[in-house]
């Protein structure tokens, strides 16, 4: 089971590395809401690996069975090597690659906001988003988050895979 959910963790975290740098390089000049739809698109595609490592887990490790136990649990692990390895190309995706990523983002959510709210609402949305802002600046914070978000989809997927999968 080890090396199934290392082998798949590390399919899954290797894919979702490439589409993150394929994106930012070749999509970077899209609107942050369309690159956010790429961002989960990538994140769904690269957790696929969990349902594939759950398969062959039972497939080819475990003679055709699995539990449901035993399942969920070799997919929320390959979710967590994924997670992690999104999280860590994160922070250096903010910290190095782009350091101003941060405040780019927030000018043009600033910017959106104030033409698109009526003036009254304004003022209270930006300080909502300067206490975002500070929260993400913190790598620690933006790590978790972004590790968060990533096993969170990651959990779905490897219940779901589990009921399918799980044969006794």
């Amino acid at each position: 089971m080890k090396r199934t959910v290392l082998k798949f963790g590390l399919y899954g975290a290797f894919t979702i590395c490439i589409l993150f740098l394929v994106s930012w390089f070749i999509f970077g000049n899209l609107p942050y809401s369309t690159q956010e739809v790429l961002g989960y698109a990538s994140m769904i595609l690269s957790l696929g690996f969990v349902f594939l490592g759950i398969k062959y887990y039972r497939d080819k490790e475990n003679e055709g069975r699995v539990r449901f136990k035993t399942a969920l649990l070799i997919g929320v692990f390959i979710s967590l090597i994924t997670a992690v390895a999104f999280g860590i190309l994160d922070v250096i995706y903010t910290e190095v690659l782009n350091p101003d990523f941060m405040t780019e983002y927030y000018d043009r959510s600033a910017d959106s906001l104030k033409a698109s709210l009526p003036p009254e609402l304004v003022e209270q949305k930006l300080m909502e988003l300067e206490a975002q802002r500070e929260l993400f600046s913190n790598p620690l914070m933006s790590f978790a988050l972004m590790a968060m978000t990533v096993f969170v989809i990651g959990f779905i997927i490897s219940l779901l895979s589990a009921l399918i999968l799980q044969r006794k």
